[in-house]
């Protein structure tokens, strides 16, 4: 299953737009969309399209950069967003104490992503955008749901009793599956495919979220024996790594399918004793 022309292509011009956007708004769904929609673009040109361009590598340094300041002003809306979900009546002034941090320190993060979206620099990601779009093939491209399916075949599925990093890096695998999927023409495959990636995505990222509001809180207030709302917080993270790990078993996604092909165009000849040629099979995925 290959990528058609319009989902390769269009995301660049979805990514000079939201580029555009976080120039001129820095609120929490600019920011968003801008993260995301960069890491689409770097899963087609980094797992998908196989060109080795030089110019995508620059390109996608650049936008990195900004997606990483964007990612911590963007972490921090979450955090305020969770904590003003949180109706309980334990510590109010260190509650209202722990949100003016949040906001300083997204103050803080802002500045620097400003400091990042000068004119002359979003004009050259533009050019270079553009550029990159022109010169796409998508005639050698993977299967975007065999990548996506490797790429979680590939960490450790996480279980009852997996720690933190073992999750995390399973959710971070789920994330990047979903990117590429997305990428898939619309079929009943994909379209299950990104359903349960989609679950998977909501639960274990629900997780993170608290767990990252957990050990922020416990750094400014201390320990669950210093104060009744890290411990309040503590046992709402205990309880979304449960459904976490609940979700992860239930989801049935299926490994990817190992096919062999000979190569086309790019075919790897020997000769033999003979004099005749012998073509290589290989283990890629079509």
């Amino acid at each position: 299953m290959r990528i058609s022309p319009e989902l390769g292509k269009s995301i660049f011009r979805k990514t000079e737009k939201e580029l555009l956007r976080l120039a001129e708004d820095d609120r929490s769904e600019a920011v968003h969309g801008f993260r995301t929609t960069t890491r689409r673009l770097e899963t087609l040109l980094g797992q998908l399209v196989r060109d080795g361009n030089r110019r995508n590598k620059k390109l996608l340094k650049m936008l990195n950069r900004i997606r990483r300041s964007a990612g911590r002003v963007r972490d921090i809306d979450v955090q305020l967003e969770m904590l003003r979900s949180l109706q309980i009546p334990q510590e109010p002034r260190r509650k209202t104490q722990l949100m003016r941090n949040l906001l300083d320190l997204r103050a803080e993060h802002e500045k620097h992503l400003r400091k990042l979206l000068k004119k002359d620099d979003i004009r050259d990601i533009s050019k270079r955008l553009r550029r990159a779009e022109a010169a796409l093939r998508l005639d050698s491209n993977r299967d975007p749901l065999w990548v996506a399916k490797q790429m979680l075949s590939s960490v450790q599925t996480p279980h009852g009793t997996a720690d933190e990093e073992t999750l995390h890096r399973y959710r971070l695998a789920v994330k990047r599956a979903r990117y590429a999927a997305e990428f898939a023409p619309k079929s009943a495959e994909s379209t299950q495919l990104l359903a349960g990636l989609k679950r998977l995505q909501d639960a274990l990222g629900n997780w993170h979220d608290w767990m990252t509001l957990t050990h922020t809180a416990t750094d400014r207030l201390g320990n669950v024996g210093q104060s009744s709302l890290v411990a309040v917080l503590h046992n709402v993270t205990r309880g979304k790594y449960r459904q976490a790990v609940s979700a992860v078993s239930r989801a049935a996604i299926e490994p990817p399918r190992i096919r062999k092909r000979a190569l086309e165009s790019k075919a790897a000849r020997k000769a033999d004793g003979k004099g005749t040629l012998i073509e290589r099979d290989t283990g890629r995925a079509a």
